[in-house]
């Protein structure tokens, strides 16, 4: 009897065993019911999570990498922008981090390299010449780490910030001709006042602006970009030497002759971004979200008003003329446990992300790129195809915060605020020295 019972269950076991195996043989079949090979997981997390034409490009390239490879499972998580910083670092500190994400140029990729946390794709490089020989000047050189000098990441974006816009119809109604030397601006500057007419259109509130927009690049073209670096490294240089106090009072010339919106110091950047569209301000000095801003909410008929340069030369400045601040924007860059097969799929994605033809279809979004890439002008509005051509022209300048530490970022532009109440130019570069000498000797 107790043999009989144990043949019963062994019986049953082999039932349920074969049912089991029937399951697994069919969840790995095909609709043509060949059999998949396993697939590769990879996760990305980005911060394309809005719903402007840049963020849906990039979503949707990943879609497609993920539609076309079978063999590969992407796991993507888009998070907003204003939280994306503080999730990226959570994870990193918790040693967490998804195979590939998106990073900034400048101190925070190099965290990341500091911590041993991402590694280089200088493979992709390699293999993929033309591509890489394709990215504008110092692109790539961003994400430049190590004595082998290896690359972390290849920018999809540009951050370019001082463009100065002009309004055509109000500068062809005053005859006035696109300002290119600093004496030509200031006259321009003049002749606006004359008329009742705001200058230049400056949202301040956030601090940042002024001095990413405008004094930024006023000061690379009297200091040179030389003497910024030898500054931010304490080396040779000091912000409270003679060649920064002139930088300082170039810009103390455009609040002197009038050139801002009373109260620009309490308008933020959105404000006078509208106050300038309302032809109450002719020209505004602007970086490149505005130019995305503008094409996806102003007619055609304002884009084609709108005309785009770069700030007039200074004067036996020591620095070049004809630049913009900014330089690579953000990147996708590989966590340095990827291995394997991961590892592969992973840098297959980075691939199809920042390729000629990921690069083209983020410029046709109306953004930005550090890529020399040819767009089909019908794609995009008629004002970021000028600006577009003209960055392809010019050099870049640093953004000041970007390269200062972060006590003499807050110093510089909290100072630009105080000196557009009159506050004192040798004071500001006095606190903006003392706070860079502070960090650097704290390092």
């Amino acid at each position: 009897m107790k043999k009989c019972i144990v043949f019963i269950i062994l019986f049953i076991m082999m039932i349920l065993a074969a049912c089991g195996n029937d399951d697994s043989t069919n969840a790995n079949q095909n609709n043509n019911g060949e059999e998949n090979t396993d697939s590769s997981t990879v996760t990305i997390w980005h911060n394309f999570a809005g719903d402007d034409l840049r963020a849906k490009t990039v979503r949707d390239l990943i879609e497609k990498f993920d539609e076309e490879n079978e063999d590969i499972q992407v796991e993507a998580e888009a998070i907003p922008v204003d939280g994306y910083r503080q999730r990226i670092s959570t994870v990193a500190a918790a040693q967490e981090l998804p195979d590939v994400f998106f990073t900034y140029a400048g101190s925070f990729t190099e965290r990341f390299y500091e911590g041993d946390l991402i590694q280089p794709i200088t493979s992709l490089i390699n293999e993929n010449t033309e591509w890489a020989d394709s990215f504008l000047p110092t692109a790539l050189e961003a994400y430049q780490y190590g004595e082998n000098e290896d690359i972390f990441s290849a920018p999809v974006g540009m951050s370019s910030t001082s463009y100065l816009f002009y309004n055509k119809s109000l500068f062809d109604k005053y005859q006035l001709e696109v300002p290119k030397t600093w004496d030509d601006f200031l006259d321009v500057i003049n002749t606006l006042n004359e008329q009742e007419v705001t200058p230049l259109a400056l949202g301040n509130k956030a601090p940042w602006v002024a001095q990413s927009t405008t004094f930024g690049a006023i000061a690379d073209r009297v200091t040179g970009t030389e003497w910024f670096m030898d500054a931010v490294a304490q080396e040779d240089a000091s912000f409270t030497d003679p060649v920064f106090i002139e930088a300082l009072e170039y810009f103390k010339q455009l609040v002197d002759a009038g050139a801002y919106p009373e109260g620009a110091n309490s308008m933020d950047n959105t404000q006078a971004e509208q106050y300038f569209l309302q032809e109450n301000a002719a020209m505004m000095i602007n970086g490149s979200w505005t130019i995305s801003s503008f094409g996806s909410t102003v007619s055609e008929d304002q884009l084609n008003n709108i005309g785009v340069t770069v700030i007039p030369s200074i004067p036996e400045g020591e620095g070049k003329a004809n630049t913009i601040t900014g330089g690579p924007g953000g990147g996708f860059v590989l966590n340095s446990n990827a291995e394997g097969e991961v590892k592969d799929a992973a840098l297959d994605l980075i691939y199809a992300l920042s390729n000629d033809e990921a690069q083209k279809a983020i410029a046709e979004s109306d953004s930005m790129v550090m890529y020399d890439v040819e767009i089909d002008q019908d794609k995009v509005s008629t004002l970021y195809y000028e600006a577009f051509e003209l960055v392809r022209s010019v050099e870049f300048a640093p953004v000041y915060d970007l390269h200062l530490s972060s006590g003499a970022g807050e110093a510089i532009n909290n100072g630009l605020q105080e000196i557009m109440l009159d506050g004192d130019v040798e004071a500001v570069a006095n606190k903006l020295q003392q706070a860079q000498e502070n960090a650097q000797n704290e390092e």
